[in-house]
């Protein structure tokens, strides 16, 4: 783990150490760029170079535009916050100040959303601009800036796109950031103004990654080239209700004519859409099998935004009434689980208006994205609230019947819709695209040429049209409508009570999260906003569906008075975290039919629980402890029976010991979370893995497997050797807590098919469940001893589930020398998959992590400056700047940092003040 540089945890550092730390920093600097110089052919990077970039933190600036003076008051992490005396100033400060740290990140943000990488970085991302062109994020955008938004969210993304284009006026792109000088050595681009559409956009993106069940159904459709029906619903199995809460227990929706409450009745007749929920797509839309792989391919090369392309993404986020805190007040906690990116994708700061008034109307700290005005999570003087994905389905893949003159529909040939998109290339030719659209959304298809070829295999009824050449794929997805997120961003801000939050809930139509709520008068809530499509009978949304028939489209959205919500709940505490929002034997409309399965929100839960009746009242260090709970729910239900295997081999037996006595806990320096992690995985592998398709599993992991579609015995039949092709990070079967039910609902099946596997060298073949298990605690020792070393008392879980912290442009992409400059890493972690404290890994593919608690905080709405909270990395996206990583020690320790709100904390807390002036 690198150096701890930081002070003490509640304690910001002074500018003398900050200052020391940076020269030191500078030191190692002069012989990295010295590398730099000779690899890049005799350019010579100096110190300035590096510190022409970093911001002006100190003095006074003149920004034009400004109404009247605003103060910057920064940290000792660097983290900002703005006094201003007018809304315009206020966000036009935001923008110049987040320019001032994270432009290159920004700019590159952009770029994606736009779908114009290849401007910047060359023939590389031109696949990735034809997709997202095709996607149309940014016409979506534009669409939303023209037609939807409010004028006053209007006016304060002007004002922030103005401060941007203060900070950028006048320089050179190496005065902006260190990248900029790195690509300047093959590529001549520089940084264009920033227009309010490009903060807007953002927010695509992030509804791209927090999308819902697409992943599930691409996969639910690929497996059908070696799994039947019944094989898959094993891999799917029903949510445990009777076991996992959901959100909503004692709470309820309001229709147009009548009210859901605690004990499921309803009088829902009247809805304006149709809620029918239906079952699986018929067979029409299933068995596209390994033609998806084209979609999956893409998908997976596409840059992630806040996820890692839409799998494996979770977070906590639970709040507990002040009768069980011991502040008397609520406390509310939120870890949002993301990609590890360097920056981090959030930004820490704070936006005061100097008097509160209708001129100026903020007062506000907490988290929000470099490039978008406002804070997306935190709380106000009055409010506080927190995020978690909802997971509900909002995407839908429709197979078309396409001709040369357009797609088939009801019967009748429906000629596209074209746009033609022109993509710029740095150092090569200019590309040209037409944009194919039917009226389920853009033909995803189009973008590959294996995807010309998806759907010439899918299984059809009788009444489905000749297939030609294949069924293209188009995606209908309510991000591609213009919304009003961006209103509801700035309404949440201002909101200063529950009828205000629920106000401002209502306009949070993409991405759909679970919003959770506290205020300063003891109150605490939970609402689920978004457009959320309803489906006609037949089709829930789990395959893809047949776009030429007029019964597959969907039906409307559920009217937002019928969305669940809940409010003060005699229970006390409400917790949300990726579960089911509410069970389905009491809800007439589906939502989803692939929720996460309840296993970290039922430990929050229980640990909630288990305070509350040992009598004891809950404080901000024990919420901070609930978000670092490394208890692993499938070590609790696998490790008994692991035990009882009677294990010949004395080495083996040597690691089985290391279960004995084990506490479940996924401690970094606990061998026996290494072991047991390895013998999960294996089990996995054995079990499933090895008989899911070559397009699901790890790319380049090779197997002699029957052919598919064999019309002889299976004996007869030669094996053919079959590799995978999925990246090792997006490959099943990914050990999430789906699997842990999977597992469980098969333990008392010994005998079942799943169990089996053949023998494989010198390792036993397996012919049940406890076999199984024998021969992955076998593969386990032996994997963890090429790995760790033969000796299991110098084996630790940190060694193998490290993160590393790359820059998410140059820091992947670039050549090695920048990668060495721009990366961070590695630390040893805690935590695990479906754990609370979620350091999350593919068990298909490795160890490694992934995904991360993202941010963490603690909001105490009896003394908010007795809050805490902690970024990823920190302030700066300059490489080299003291708040580059300045956080990462203590997020990875699990610590939290002193977070100030009202002016005299904030005054207190302050190492830095510059003033911009008019």
């Amino acid at each position: 783990m690198p150096p701890n540089t930081t002070a003490p945890t509640g304690q910001q550092p002074g500018k003398s150490g900050r200052k020391k730390g940076r020269r030191a920093r500078l030191l190692v600097l002069v012989l990295v760029l010295a590398v730099v110089a000779g690899v890049a052919g005799g350019a010579y990077w100096s110190i300035s170079t590096v510190r022409a970039s970093f911001p002006q933190t100190e003095g006074s600036l003149t920004l034009d535009g400004l109404s009247g003076p605003v103060d910057v008051k920064r940290d000792g992490y660097g983290v900002p916050q703005i006094y201003a005396s007018s809304d315009e100033d206020l966000f036009m400060a935001q923008g110049f100040v987040q320019a001032q740290d994270r432009f290159w990140e920004m700019d590159v943000r952009r770029h994606m959303t736009s779908g114009r990488l290849s401007e910047m970085f060359g023939k590389s991302q031109v696949d990735n601009d034809e997709f997202l062109r095709t996607l149309g994020w940014e016409r979506t955008a534009q669409e939303e800036y023209d037609k939807t938004l409010s004028a006053s969210t209007k006016k304060y993304l002007q004002a922030y796109a103005k401060g941007v284009n203060a900070y950028l006026d006048g320089k050179d792109g190496k005065d902006i950031s260190l990248e900029y000088a790195a690509l300047g050595l093959t590529n001549d681009y520089k940084p264009q103004q920033w227009t309010p559409v490009d903060s807007v956009a953002w927010l695509k993106a992030m509804a791209w990654d927090l999308r819902g069940n697409m992943q599930d159904e691409i996969d639910r459709a690929l497996m059908t080239s070696r799994l039947g029906p019944k094989e898959i619903a094993d891999l799917y199995p029903e949510y445990p209700y009777d076991r996992n809460k959901t959100i909503v227990q004692a709470g309820q929706y309001d229709d147009v004519t009548g009210t859901f409450d605690s004990t499921g009745s309803s009088a829902a007749a009247g809805s304006s859409t149709d809620g029918s929920a239906g079952t699986a797509s018929s067979s029409a839309s299933t068995g596209l099998e390994s033609q998806l792989a084209g979609l999956q391919n893409v998908l997976d090369d596409l840059p992630t935004a806040v996820g890692v392309n839409g799998n494996g993404i979770g977070s906590n986020s639970w709040v507990v009434g002040g009768r069980y805190t011991i502040t008397g007040k609520p406390l509310l906690a939120n870890d949002p689980h993301l990609s590890a990116s360097l920056p981090s994708v959030w930004y820490q700061m704070g936006l005061h208006c100097r008097t509160v008034s209708s001129k100026c109307q903020f007062d506000v700290s907490g988290y929000t994205f470099a490039g978008m005005p406002g804070v997306v999570i935190g709380h106000n003087q009055n409010i506080a609230w927190g995020m978690t994905n909802s997971g509900v389905d909002v995407t839908d893949l429709y197979l078309e019947k396409l001709s040369g003159d357009g797609y088939l529909y009801d019967g009748k040939t429906v000629p596209f819709t074209t746009r033609q998109e022109t993509i710029k290339v740095a150092g090569g030719t200019t590309k040209k695209i037409v944009v194919r659209e039917t009226n389920n959304g853009p033909l995803l298809s189009d973008r590959s040429d294996e995807l010309v070829k998806v759907g010439r295999k899918a299984t059809v009824d009788t009444a489905a049209p000749d297939r030609g050449d294949g069924y293209g794929i188009a995606l209908r997805w309510t991000a591609l409508e213009p919304g009003t997120s961006m209103d509801a961003v700035f309404a949440m801000d201002r909101a200063k009570n529950w009828n205000d939050f629920r106000a401002a809930a209502t306009l949070f139509d993409v991405p759909s999260q679970n919003l959770i709520y506290a205020d300063t008068q003891n109150n605490i809530g939970y609402t689920l906003p978004g457009k959320i499509p309803t489906r006609p009978a037949g089709y829930d949304g789990s395959v893809p569906a047949p776009g030429w028939d007029a019964k597959s489209r969907w039906t409307g959205y559920i009217d937002e008075d019928a969305l669940p919500y809940e409010y003060n709940p005699s229970r006390g505490y409400i917790v949300t975290a990726n579960q089911a929002v509410i069970d389905k034997a009491k809800y007439p409309f589906t939502l989803t039919t692939d929720w996460g399965y309840g296993a970290r929100s039922q430990r929050i839960t229980d640990l909630i629980q288990s305070k509350i009746d040992d009598g004891g009242k809950i404080s901000t260090d024990d919420m901070r402890q609930m978000q670092l709970d490394n208890s692993s729910e499938i070590a609790r239900l696998l490790v008994p029976k692991l035990l009882k295997i009677d294990i010949a081999d004395p080495d083996v037996r040597e690691a089985q010991e290391l279960l004995e006595g084990w506490d479940y806990t996924q401690d970094a320096d606990s061998a026996a979370a290494a072991y047991f992690n390895s013998v999960w995985r294996n089990i996995l592998k054995l079990a499933f893995g090895n008989k899911l398709p070559k397009e699901l599993r790890v790319k380049g992991q090779c197997l002699w497997v029957d052919p598919v579609n064999t019309t002889g015995p299976a004996d007869e039949a030669p094996k053919v050797r079959e590799c995978g092709e999925r990246d090792a990070d997006q490959a099943q079967p990914d050990g999430g807590d789906r699997w842990f039910e999977v597992v469980r609902s098969l333990m008392d099946d010994e005998d079942s098919d799943w169990w089996k596997t053949p023998r494989s060298g010198t390792r036993p073949a397996a012919e049940n469940r406890d076999q199984l298990f024998e021969r992955a605690m076998i593969d386990a020792r032996w994997e963890l001893t090429a790995k760790l070393g033969k000796d299991i008392d110098t084996w630790s879980w940190g060694r193998l589930h490290r993160l590393f912290l790359k820059n998410q442009t140059l820091g992947t992409e670039g050549p090695g020398f920048l990668q060495y400059v721009l990366n961070r890493g590695p630390w040893k972690l805690s935590g695990g998959e479906a754990t609370v404290n979620a350091s999350g890994w593919n068990a298909a593919g490795g160890y490694g992590v992934i995904w991360v608690p993202s941010m963490r905080m603690v909001v105490n709405l009896g003394d908010l400056d007795k809050s805490k909270w902690i970024n990823l990395t920190g302030a700066s996206g300059h490489a080299y700047s003291a708040h580059y990583t300045d956080q990462t020690d203590k997020w990875a320790d699990g610590e939290l940092l002193d977070w100030s709100f009202t002016e005299k904390a904030v005054e207190d807390g302050t190492s830095d003040t510059l003033v911009l002036k008019p």
